[in-house]
């Protein structure tokens, strides 16, 4: 049972620490959300901006350094990360505005539901556009760049 539990984990481990990277990102997310619409009645979707964007950032910085370990071309893995991040911005803003306008969701609650959608969707987009590692495998005299998602065999 232990061992079938490691391998588990083992197996899953970029998955769990992506999630609990993205526990950050979602504390920021949601707290600045809190913040900026409570306290300082900023329309919630300027709010939502603002706040989806230092998640994404955090998020973005932990995982490169942390979890995938990836830091070269940094910034144009950062572009590809808050491109889906963009991803998840708009389809944030959509729900949010069918949850607080039409379904008249108190914000707080509707953006608890739109935070757990959302990671969901772009957990799938990241891992597969992201963070992959680019390998130069030499065959023979010919040199093909092949590119190998994270974690697969």
């Amino acid at each position: 049972m232990i061992y079938a539990m490691h391998d588990m984990i083992k197996r899953y481990d970029t998955f769990i620490k992506y999630s609990l990277i993205g526990v950050t990102g979602v504390v920021l997310d949601f707290g600045m959300f809190a913040i900026l619409t409570k306290y300082f009645k900023v329309y919630y979707q300027f709010a939502n901006i603002l706040s989806v964007s230092l998640g994404i950032t955090n998020n973005f910085l932990l995982n490169a350094y942390f979890n995938f370990k990836l830091t070269d071309n940094l910034f144009v893995r950062f572009m590809k990360f808050y491109s889906v991040g963009l991803v998840g911005l708009m389809l944030s803003t959509v729900f949010l505005f069918i949850f607080i306008e039409v379904m008249l969701i108190e914000g707080i609650l509707a953006k608890i539901v739109v935070i757990g959608v959302v990671a969901i969707i772009q957990f799938k987009l990241n891992k597969i556009f992201s963070f992959k590692e680019y390998h130069q495998v030499e065959s023979g005299n010919i040199n093909k760049s092949h590119v190998q998602e994270r974690g697969s065999k």
